[in-house]
């Protein structure tokens, strides 16, 4: 059984998002965020105290894009990802890097700076310019929508799961309203996928698990 330890609209959105997609039997444990605080016995199972940690036999994984490949290849018969053979298997790897290195990580300083440090600690500076650097980077990805209604190959694959889970996170923090006109549209497919909506169900009806 797949195990993979999660908290609510975190980067652990992706492989669970993936899994939902790909069909298969999982154990999610749910925490509390951040739960290298909230939940320290968590610390017993991944030191770094950071979400996801996907187990699954002897493999151990920390790094949510590569959990999305991981599982497409090894359970889903490679359903979610592109082979190097195909045209769009570049765009595909880079699709699936882009969301998490120039998307998401941007976020994590908006989200650090404005909510989760103690008041005295904020910054509203810091998370104004952040927000632009994160928008400002939505440019690259709003062109590949013009053409294409996926971000690899014409079809529906990781890459998308790993883009998604940063505009949900954007959404999140209240700047969706700022989406370019074809990053909005993508969005809203996406989120639109069954997939997204029993992911969004699972996390919601899950009990804490620590």
């Amino acid at each position: 059984m797949i195990t993979l330890y999660h908290c609510r609209d975190a980067r652990s959105f992706r492989p669970l998002w993936a899994l939902e997609e790909l069909g298969l039997a999982y154990d999610l444990k749910l925490l509390p965020f951040p739960p290298r605080f909230l939940a320290r016995e968590f610390l017993d199972e991944n030191p770094l105290g950071t979400i996801p940690l996907l187990i699954d036999g002897d493999t151990r994984m920390t790094e949510s894009a590569a959990m999305i490949e991981y599982l497409s290849v090894r359970h889903g018969g490679g359903a979610l990802s592109v082979r190097p053979d195909e045209p769009g298997y570049g765009a595909y790897l880079n699709g699936l890097h882009f969301g998490e290195a120039t998307l998401t990580f941007p976020q994590t300083l908006v989200l650090r700076y404005s909510r989760l440090e103690p008041e005295e600690r904020r910054s509203p500076q810091v998370a104004a310019d952040y927000t632009r650097w994160f928008l400002a980077r939505l440019k690259g990805l709003d062109l590949i929508l013009r053409d294409h209604a996926f971000v690899a190959a014409d079809r529906f694959t990781g890459a998308d799961i790993s883009i998604a889970y940063a505009l949900l996170l954007a959404t999140s923090l209240g700047v969706s309203d700022q989406f370019p006109a074809e990053v909005a549209a993508y969005w809203s497919r996406m989120s639109a996928r069954d997939g997204f909506g029993r992911a969004v169900q699972a996390q919601s009806g899950a009990a804490p698990s620590i």
